[in-house]
């Protein structure tokens, strides 16, 4: 692959900061409360769940421009769930990608839609075989 462009961040641990090479991306990390941190800060899962959410936006936007569809007002969520992982010990993730789709694509066209961003979507072509990964659409 020939990269168009190359995103780079540098964290210093879970509970330090994150920044981008750029600067616009400069945060606080901390474990969330629900791992036994004191959630003051954003984490890994908030920052996959939320490039991924985006980019499904995108690859959703992009599939639709070529079926000639307007998806101006679907809106995607992405939640990314953190667990134990009995094979090793350690940890691993499962992602739901929440997809809301306008009333007139209530149907099969826009669960097609939804599944073809889902084979077009870099993040999705990362995960795949993985992680889990579960489309809903409301």
């Amino acid at each position: 692959m020939d990269a168009l462009y190359t995103a780079a961040a540098t964290a210093n641990g879970r509970e330090g900061r994150t920044v981008s090479s750029d600067g616009r991306l400069d945060l606080p990390l901390a474990f969330p409360a629900a791992l036994g941190g004191n959630g003051e800060g954003t984490n890994p899962e908030q920052l996959f769940a939320a490039g991924y959410a985006a980019c499904f936006a995108s690859a959703l936007g992009a599939v639709a421009r070529n079926a000639k569809v307007d998806v101006k007002d679907v809106s995607v969520t992405a939640e990314v769930g953190i667990g134990k992982d009995d094979s090793d010990g350690g940890f691993s993730l499962a992602v739901t990608l929440r997809v809301e789709l306008p009333a007139e694509l209530e149907n099969e066209q826009g669960h097609a839609l939804v599944e073809q961003a889902h084979a077009f979507c870099p993040y999705s072509k990362a995960t795949r075989g993985n992680i889990p990964v579960t489309l809903v659409v409301e």
